[in-house]
């Protein structure tokens, strides 16, 4: 995933101006709609996070994986989505065969146009990045890089159970994304695929046979206090458009020093697959910082843990995602 670099709402009236009764008057424009937003709970969205923290580091094949797996499914269930838990056995770079599953919440399923929201669940095996030696093969916790995501896309869920939007959401939960090689691997071979399994298991075999989707929005990475979110250049190549319109309602809901109007690096993350395989324009809010050299000082650490969460900033992207969703317009026309 990121682990190579290659690379308020304003709903305006049209009113017309009072005229002389003795006067004909024009044909009024027609009065848009109030769009009602569901009101994003970041300290709900903290609470998710923490809760999947709370299993410990949720790698494939461990107790923590299996335990999260169904804590993730049936809070889905709990807020009304039809859940579908695709389950596979994907072999990892070094041959280890990985019991993984990608869990997929479906709401207003008959709805023809759909959005797809993803974020990746399970946790790195190693921390390969650990500025102590010894640490390097202890798995991550993976409280910003993974779970931090997952928690805002339950918050999404919650509110959506309770007040649907007019247009389908698929929640999809990617797993085996983070088992990529670490650093001390030495192969010659060209190991950039060896990361998001998941969720090109996925792309390969979607949950639904036929299943599309307007557009794909990622979240990674998306808790910490000081993030920062470019425009990230694989998601400018293929969905420059959605990019343009995610940032924009961020920028109206007043956190444009957030989401900056800068060009990123360009990353390889889950929505390279969802692009390239499933078709499905896609667009990654991580968090990245060209001038400190890529992520940050504890991605891939043992320090990847709730301190590295902010509440604020999980409000922050979960108020411009609900927004987004919410004033998507049925019709493309």
């Amino acid at each position: 995933m990121k682990k190579t670099l290659i690379l308020l709402l304003a709903i305006t009236y049209v009113v017309g101006c009072k005229q002389p009764q003795t006067q004909a008057q024009s044909p009024s424009a027609p009065v848009q709609k109030a769009i009602s937003v569901p009101a994003f709970n970041g300290d709900s969205a903290y609470q998710y996070t923490k809760a999947q923290v709370a299993f410990g580091a949720r790698v494939p094949n461990t107790k923590a994986h299996d335990l999260c797996a169904t804590y993730l499914s049936e809070t889905l269930k709990r807020f009304g989505a039809g859940v579908f838990e695709q389950k596979a056995d994907l072999q990892a770079f070094d041959g280890t065969i990985l019991h993984a599953v990608n869990i997929i919440g479906s709401f207003n399923p008959t709805a023809t146009k759909r959005i797809l929201l993803f974020a990746h669940w399970d946790a790195r095996p190693w921390a390969d990045n650990d500025p102590i030696v010894a640490n390097r093969k202890t798995p991550v916790m993976a409280a910003n890089d993974g779970a931090s995501g997952v928690g805002v896309l339950l918050e999404m869920a919650r509110l959506i159970g309770q007040q649907s939007p007019s247009v389908g959401v698929d929640i999809a939960f990617f797993d085996a994304e983070d088992y990529g090689a670490p650093s001390w691997y030495k192969s010659q071979q060209n190991t950039e695929d060896s990361w998001c399994l998941g969720t090109q298991f996925w792309a390969h075999n979607p949950h639904l046979a036929d299943y599309k989707a307007e557009y794909g929005i990622l979240l990674d990475m998306i808790g910490a206090p000081d993030a920062t979110f470019y425009r990230e250049q694989v998601s400018e190549q293929f969905a420059s458009n959605i990019v343009t319109k995610v940032w924009s309602q961020a920028a109206t809901l007043g956190f444009s020093n957030l989401f900056l109007q800068e060009k990123g690096g360009a990353i390889t993350d889950d929505h390279v697959y969802v692009n390239q395989i499933a078709g499905i324009p896609s667009i990654d809010i991580i968090d990245f910082k060209p001038q400190a050299g890529g992520f940050a000082t504890y991605w891939h650490t043992t320090h990847d843990t709730m301190e590295n969460v902010d509440k604020s900033t999980l409000q922050a992207v979960g108020m411009t995602l609900i927004h987004v969703v919410y004033n998507e317009p049925v019709s493309n026309q």
